[in-house]
């Protein structure tokens, strides 16, 4: 915690620090000061030490930590940020809070994910020092009808979030993966609690996987020709920590904008998703059905011409455009 307390003083000062200066803002000891600034030098950090002048980072590596995260984002909306090294799956790590009683915002962030989980019971591929593998917790008045609006919401959220720090623009397939061409850049997986007396949503979690500064060979072989990430598509290196926060701040709003703002989030759903206007093949277990995308509704839902030219109205599934 000192180092990461440290390493935020470091980011957000232009000039140099003195450990005075740091150790009176931390109520910490010189000593500890110096520890922490070893420790960062040691993760790779690049930091300048001058005497009587203190310290200045130069330098960072790419590191997602609780520290950059803070440098980026107010102080009191750290308290509900929870960061973690490593975790099986933040969805599972954040369900666990909710349960306990987080409130809704409540942010679980990690670098790696032992057993990240994709739809249908797959895994998300969420190798270390690469990704950003985000949940959100959100506790609306809604029924479980509504979950796809709230997927469709989250998916114009993160795509703004990408906007905002890489100024690159993706697709959404729909109804929830960033993809560029046939190609997954990020996936969403939303999980809510129903209460079973009342049919009313408990709470909802969302969780986010972004493929950030992957090359191909950090892919598994079995995903290498459908995966990309931002550095593959931009050529440059992702400041994973500046997305993080970004995440964290373009959810909060989307949050605050429930529901009222449902015809801007449509709109954005609709300039960016991909899936309209192109043949699909609509899974459904080990079964297959071609179709025709016509349009998305206004319920978020994927208004389809059969084979037989009849029209159906999906509102939740999975739909691939390959080999369609």
């Amino acid at each position: 915690m000192t180092k990461d307390h440290v390493l935020k003083m470091l980011i957000q000062s232009d000039s140099y620090l003195s450990g005075e200066t740091v150790s009176q803002e931390l109520g910490i000891t010189r000593a500890a000061v110096n520890a922490a600034v070893k420790s960062l030098r040691a993760d790779g950090y690049i930091i300048d030490s001058v005497t009587n002048r203190g310290y200045k980072l130069m330098n960072r590596p790419d590191i997602l930590c609780e520290g950059a995260i803070a440098s980026c984002l107010p102080e009191n909306r750290m308290e509900t940020v929870c960061f973690l090294k490593e975790v099986d799956s933040t969805n599972d790590y954040l369900r666990k809070l909710a349960y306990q009683g987080a409130p809704q915002g409540q942010v679980v962030i990690s670098d790696h994910q032992t057993n990240g989980k994709g739809r249908q019971g797959r895994s998300f591929d969420s190798p270390s020092d690469a990704g950003i593998y985000f949940s959100y917790l959100f506790r609306p008045t809604t029924v479980p009808a509504d979950t796809a609006e709230i997927t469709a919401w989250s998916a114009v959220a993160v795509q703004n979030s990408i906007r905002s720090v890489c100024g690159f623009e993706s697709e959404i397939k729909w109804i929830n993966d960033l993809v560029v061409g046939d190609k997954k850049l990020c996936g969403i997986l939303t999980e809510l609690a129903v209460e079973a007396e009342s049919g009313q949503v408990q709470f909802v979690i969302i969780g986010v996987g972004i493929n950030c500064n992957e090359l191909t060979e950090d892919f598994s072989e079995d995903i290498q020709d459908r995966a990309t990430s931002l550095f593959l598509q931009t050529g440059n290196r992702i400041d994973r920590n500046a997305l993080a926060a970004e995440l964290v701040q373009n959810f909060d709003q989307m949050i605050s904008h429930w529901p009222d703002e449902h015809d801007w989030y449509l709109e954005q759903y609709c300039r960016w998703c991909s899936t309209t206007g192109r043949m699909i093949r609509i899974i459904k277990g080990n079964e297959t059905e071609t179709a025709f995308a016509e349009r998305v509704n206004n319920s978020f839902g994927l208004v389809v011409k059969l084979a037989d030219g009849s029209m159906k109205v999906l509102n939740s599934g999975e739909v691939t455009t390959r080999n369609a």
